[in-house]
């Protein structure tokens, strides 16, 4: 029987949805393609016990999307909306003395993500590049993501990077895969994660609210526009726009609190009583989690681009966009304003005494915050940037985006400690379970999609128990036949 596709298209004048759907039938195989218009989008494959079956399968999700709004279309003759890409500028520093910069990494593009934990530092830049390094300024390791990486966030030890093609990639793996696929009608502006529960807010204002299933929980429209801010912990989720602050409940069922900010925000930090949003008019705010009182004020001499603390809320930093940082008390009196020689910091994160930057010149940048450090540097003595180069053989990881794209292990080859999972087929969708004994039955397992087939088994390094009755991944993933 010939291999029959059906490529079907939903776009909407208004700036809504402009996504694609196509579902090919195969003898008794069946795969789905889906995503933004103009985007490969994600895949899944399906098999059944016969022709019939697989036919009438296919008819049933094509008929299902039709009666959503979809319609048949060419394929390509409709192009791809664009993507919005943070316009910054960066001026020169009007700061009198420069930063202590120990060492500084240039990616090559403009870098928004930043992770700093206690064994490396992550950045993440516009042209899709995810580079690690350690704290001395080695790099480690490459990941080639297929578009513009807008942020970097952390769950406990696993590591997401949120790109511009509206796929969050897990990069905890050699292998990094897409585990969550945001709407293809939201522009996303910022991430974060909280166990396992996605928080994207967007360009419209808007913010959406996903599992670690990348199922829909509940989404919310603020009053403004251009939301740069999302923090999220297990009281609410912290959601900053053109209007100021607004904070939900975990499930969204209400508002609890909304403070209007002095200006735009343009970034967003949390530590465990207060968010700190960063506004287009000078001035880090300091807001209360529990009413959204403003608690304090940090003014700067430009727009703020980003802000960080040190754990304990004793220092803040902010950056402008005239490529100067800044420190101050938690009470707000400013203690320093040095030039980061790198451009403006996009995003920061201190840790141990050390302030790292991502900067619209490309550079991970670290800085030495210690009081000696910045003493020294005020009058006038910094130590020596080590440029850091990376090595010729550097490993570069990209994602599977097929099962014939991973490693296969036999039977008999399991290694000790591996862990067996099955794709199913559950009620339409395709769920991941796990079949060695000592799990939890009814959990499901984070997984990739696009390696997701009907009957398809899995060997795992490693199963890690997350908050809210699921499994991620530690580990190697491999195919088993």
């Amino acid at each position: 029987m010939a291999r029959e596709t059906t490529y079907l298209e939903l776009s909407q004048d208004d700036g809504g949805a402009h996504k694609f759907y196509e579902v090919t039938v195969d003898g008794t195989a069946v795969s789905v393609r889906y995503g933004r218009i103009g985007a490969d989008g994600q895949l899944q494959n399906s098999s059944f016990p016969t022709v019939e079956k697989a036919r009438a399968a296919a008819a049933k999700k094509v008929g299902e999307k039709v009666r959503k709004g979809y319609a048949p279309a060419v394929q390509g003759a409709r192009a791809a909306r664009s993507v919005t890409r943070r316009q910054v500028t960066a001026t020169p520093s009007t700061a009198r003395a420069a930063a202590p910069v120990l060492w500084r990494f240039r990616t090559g593009s403009s870098a928004f993500g930043i992770h700093v934990d206690e064994d490396r530092c992550w950045v993440g830049n516009q042209a899709g590049d995810v580079y690690t390094l350690s704290h001395g300024g080695e790099v480690l390791a490459r990941y080639s993501l297929p578009d513009g990486v807008k942020c970097l966030v952390a769950d406990e030890f696993w590591i997401y990077a949120g790109c511009d093609d509206g796929t969050v990639y897990d990069l905890s793996s050699k292998v990094p895969f897409g585990a969550y696929d945001i709407a293809a009608d939201v522009d996303i502006f910022w991430l974060d994660i909280h166990e396992g529960v996605l928080n994207v807010s967007d360009r419209n204002g808007g913010l959406t609210v996903i599992d670690h299933e990348d199922e829909f929980q509940w989404s919310r429209r603020s009053d403004g526009s251009n939301a740069w801010m999302v923090r999220a912990d297990e009281r609410a989720v912290y959601h900053g726009h053109s209007k100021g602050v607004t904070a939900y409940a975990p499930d969204g069922g209400r508002q609890l609190w909304h403070t209007p900010t002095n200006g735009s925000v343009l970034f967003g930090w949390q530590e465990d009583d207060a968010v700190y949003a960063g506004t287009g008019r000078n001035t880090v705010q300091r807001l209360s989690k529990a009413t959204g009182a403003v608690e304090a004020s940090y003014r700067c001499d430009a727009a703020v681009y980003s802000c960080a603390t040190s754990p304990d809320g004793r220092h803040v930093f902010a950056g402008d966009l005239a490529s100067s940082v800044y420190c101050f008390d938690a009470d707000g009196r400013r203690l320093w304003k040095l030039g980061t020689g790198s451009g403006a910091a996009l995003s920061m994160q201190y840790l141990d005494e050390r302030l790292y930057l991502v900067t619209t010149d490309g550079s991970l940048v670290c800085v030495d915050a210690s009081e000696a450090a910045i003493a020294a540097a005020r009058e006038g003595s910094v130590p020596t940037a080590v440029d850091v180069k990376s090595a010729a053989a550097l490993p570069v990881y990209t994602p599977a985006a097929t099962p014939a794209a991973v490693a296969t292990v036999s039977v008999g080859s399991v290694p000790a400690g591996g862990v067996v999972v099955e794709c199913v087929q559950q009620g339409g969708r395709m769920r991941v379970q796990v079949v060695s004994g000592g799990f939890e039955p009814s959990w499901n397992v984070q997984f990739p999609r696009g390696i997701r087939e009907a009957g398809a088994r899995y060997v795992v390094d490693g199963l890690h128990a997350a908050s809210g009755g699921f499994y991620r991944v530690r580990g190697e993933i491999r195919r088993l036949v």
